[in-house]
């Protein structure tokens, strides 16, 4: 079983690297992760033509560097030549890895293409145990556990999540027989990666989370900025909140007590 959610109290993912106070996914979103004495980053991926696999939210670069065009229509060498807000080109997640090695990175596959180059970069850089694997697509979270196997940590689907929100609502003979086949911790699947709400309907309440521990599964919410609803969240038993203000979360932690 991966070890990436070893360690006491709740975590802080900084989304992007914390994108309301620094440039998105790029190295000084990671420094900035680093300098606030976070130990988890949030982060999402695409493939370039010939399988480097970069910090990208976008499936274009046109939002956040000085240039145009698909990720995964460019080589590495053409991407390597933009730059972003920051003025540094797109960060490699091998490099992100390399250079800072005490940091945990929650990792998004954004599209089908990125699965066998990012399998390929967890070997590769033996990273087992400092990446959880997420996607909103569940077929693309079971090609990554076929790849790596439960050594490599990884969240909940969409369809998952919605089986696990549907199960939660029963009794407990009954919750169980519904949670019967969903990941878990035997299969990799270490957390349940969550909206407060989804078009109006609450997703994280008391009975989701217990429903969650029960099966072995953290929650984490995403994506929360402002310190009323982190303390409230946090009041109701999550394991972790996602953050474009990192800065304003590792404060309200840290005035609650311990935490990683």
């Amino acid at each position: 079983m991966s070890a990436y959610l070893d360690g006491p109290g709740p975590i802080a993912l900084a989304h992007r690297g914390g994108g309301l106070e620094v440039p998105e996914n790029s190295r000084a979103a990671v420094e900035h992760t680093v300098s606030l004495g976070l130990g988890y980053l949030e982060t999402d991926v695409h493939a370039t033509s010939d399988g480097v696999v970069v910090l990208s939210h976008d499936p274009t670069v046109d939002r956040v560097t000085d240039g145009t065009g698909a990720v995964r229509e460019m080589t590495w060498d053409r991407l390597s030549r933009l730059r972003d807000r920051s003025g540094e080109r797109l960060l490699r997640l091998d490099e992100l890895l390399a250079d800072f090695p005490g940091l945990r990175v929650n990792i998004d596959a954004k599209d089908d293409a990125v699965v066998e180059p990012l399998a390929e970069t967890v070997r590769r850089t033996a990273a087992w145990d400092r990446v959880c694997l997420a996607s909103f697509s569940d077929a693309r979270l079971a090609r990554l556990r076929a790849a790596l196997g439960p050594r490599v940590a990884t969240s909940l689907g969409r369809r998952d999540i919605v089986r696990l929100a549907a199960a939660s609502r029963l009794p407990g003979p009954a919750q169980r027989r519904a949670l019967r086949g969903l990941p878990g911790p035997a299969d990799g699947a270490v957390c349940t990666q969550v909206p407060v709400s989804h078009r109006g309907v609450p997703v994280v309440t008391p009975r989701f989370v217990g429903a969650a521990h029960r099966h072995g599964l953290a929650v984490h919410v995403w994506t929360i900025d402002e310190p009323a609803q982190m303390h409230a969240l946090l009041d109701l038993g999550v394991d972790g909140l996602v953050s474009d203000r990192p800065r304003v979360l590792r404060d309200v932690l840290t005035a609650r007590g311990p935490w990683h």
